[in-house]
């Protein structure tokens, strides 16, 4: 046995022992196969940050309607997560009180977030699936919180969609993980378990933050991320993905019409 220049090594044998050395190559090589990639999962183009930016963008234009407007306070009136008003029946608050916010410094905090982990989401399921999601997993999330809190519980902000969005992270990974060739079931886990990480270091600090909102939105992310891993393991096509955003887009304007129809 030798190696070359290029690195590669020659293994010889005595001629009257080839046939016995094929034999054992060949069945080295049905024992130990090749991994062969999945289709779809070898060309994997690193993460646009403009579906992040124009989620962020979107927050930011909506405070600052909100803000300008002479009628500000009646903006947060009705469209804030009261969880009594949710509960009987003003559902819409759920998705619009995603688009509020206290102060500059708290939709500039979401706005970052949204930018970072809906970009990262994008680049698993496509630009107009994952602000879709990125909506439906806030508005889950305030469901929950609603009904687990009751009256006189309020709250607004983004962020129980950009903890949605960091559980579909971790629920997608995962999910992938476990479909992968000779994986371990501990194993797929740690894309979760990354995901819990950073719920308790971003999620759970100062006084104003609503962690269980979070934890809602974390869940119910998690959740949706493992069922789109199976129902669509490739990202759809563009026309697809539009659809998918500007249906979005225009739930969340049918839920202000309706805020302001009652």
């Amino acid at each position: 046995m030798r190696a070359t220049e290029d690195g590669a090594v020659v293994l010889s044998v005595p001629a009257e022992q080839r046939e016995e050395a094929l034999a054992a190559l060949s069945a080295y090589e049905i024992e130990n196969p090749v991994p062969v990639p999945e289709e779809g999962h070898d060309r994997q183009e690193p993460p646009s940050l403009l579906p992040g930016i124009v989620t962020a963008a979107v927050l930011l234009a909506s405070h600052a309607i909100v803000v300008r407007s002479p009628a500000s306070t009646l903006w947060l009136e009705r469209g804030s997560a009261d969880a009594g008003r949710i509960l009987s029946g003003e559902t819409w608050r759920a998705v619009t009180a995603l688009t509020l916010h206290a102060d500059l410094a708290h939709v500039l905090s979401n706005a970052a977030g949204a930018a970072v982990f809906v970009a990262a989401l994008s680049s698993m399921l496509g630009a107009g699936i994952a602000f879709a999601l990125f909506v439906l997993a806030g508005a889950g999330g305030n469901f929950l919180n609603a009904y687990f809190y009751g009256p006189p519980h309020v709250s607004i902000g983004a962020s129980t969609a950009i903890f949605g969005a960091v559980g579909m992270l971790g629920g997608l990974a995962m999910a992938k993980r476990r479909k992968a060739v000779q994986r371990g079931r501990r194993r797929a886990w740690i894309p979760i378990a990354a995901a819990l990480g950073l719920l308790a270091m971003l999620g759970t600090g100062g006084g104003r933050v609503d962690v269980l909102a979070h934890l809602f939105g974390f869940s119910f992310g998690a959740v949706l991320g493992v069922f789109f891993a199976y129902l669509a393991p490739d990202p759809p096509r563009l026309g697809a993905q539009w659809g998918w955003g500007a249906a979005a887009l225009g739930v969340v304007i049918w839920c202000w019409t309706l805020a302001f129809s009652r």
